[in-house]
């Protein structure tokens, strides 16, 4: 949900939406009986709990959408990052996209927080998380379901559930008539300064071409640790976006958010959770991470 998304975040993480029953874990981490599990939630189920501000804007609705410019792309939020055992590459320069899938929102659990690009995130500004757009771009979000459309600016990196798409502003999301429902199924479709409102499909060879222009960086490595056993939950270039990720999981990790650590070596910042007492207690804890949140943490061992 913005990187403020996972999941929200896992926007973290991300985005964005059912919750799963509150449960706890020892400090020891021993395998225990049911009551005694993590309090892992489900992705989305925060959105439950979440909301406007005491004093919301009086008009959401008359808030501007916002508006393209040419903006130079950020140094660092752009780079290929790492983020529950699946690796993001995003976009090295602004071109056509157009992809339909789930919207989910963010609101003020995470209002003044930092984004990926070291922005203060404003729940009532017209601004979205992206796993791979380019940041800073602008993109349209139309909700098929009502017709209604709005304009926003990519600033931050999320969601990373396997079913969202883009995560949007509580202003966003309003405007478009889905804060009710937590998520919806939309289109979102890259706007450029000056362009006409609806823009043309590519041909697809000049797209082909324009994909073949920009090489798929190689995955970022996975690291052993020598201090005990860790599960790595995302791996970043830029220290900023370990700590706005290390953020926005805390929020959804709840129990659990007093293991959250960034470790750094070989020029990457990692977001790792532990340490486990051995490699079978992180292995069941990596296992209700992927019943919870449907995505892979990878085991750091010594």
């Amino acid at each position: 949900m913005p990187w403020l998304t996972l999941i929200p975040a896992i926007c973290l993480l991300a985005a964005c939406s059912s919750q799963a029953p509150r449960q706890t874990i020892e400090p020891s981490g021993a395998a225990s009986p049911a009551a005694q599990k993590p309090a892992l939630k489900r992705g989305g189920g925060f959105y439950q709990d979440d909301g406007p501000g005491e004093n919301p804007p009086e008009n959401i609705d008359a808030i501007p959408d916002a508006q393209p410019r040419l903006e130079p792309l950020n140094k660092f939020a752009n780079k290929p990052y790492s983020v529950l055992g699946r690796d993001y590459v995003p976009m090295t320069r602004l071109a056509h996209y157009k992809a339909r899938g789930i919207a989910s929102w963010y609101g003020r659990k995470f209002n003044g927080q930092k984004t990926s690009i070291s922005e203060t995130y404003d729940m009532y500004g017209m601004s979205a998380a992206h796993p791979t757009l380019p940041i800073p771009s602008y993109v349209r979000v139309t909700n098929p379901a009502n017709g209604k459309s709005v304009v926003v600016r990519v600033n931050d990196r999320g969601p990373f559930l396997n079913d969202r798409l883009i995560d949007l502003s509580y202003t966003a999301a309003a405007k478009l008539g889905i804060v009710g429902n937590g998520s919806a199924l939309v289109e979102v479709e890259s706007v450029f300064p000056g362009e006409p409102a609806a823009k043309p499909q590519p041909d697809p060879i000049e797209r082909m071409a324009s994909l073949l222009e920009s090489p798929r960086p190689a995955p970022l490595p996975e690291l052993q640790d020598a201090h005990g056993v860790y599960l790595q939950l995302g791996a970043f270039g830029n220290p900023d976006n370990a700590e706005n990720f290390k953020a926005r999981l805390g929020r959804e990790l709840t129990d659990l958010a007093d293991k959250l650590v960034i470790k750094f070596r070989g020029g990457i910042y990692r977001v790792n959770l532990g340490p486990w007492r051995d490699h079978a207690e992180a292995q069941g804890i990596a296992l209700r991470m992927r019943e919870t949140f449907e995505l892979n943490p990878v085991v750091v061992s010594p």
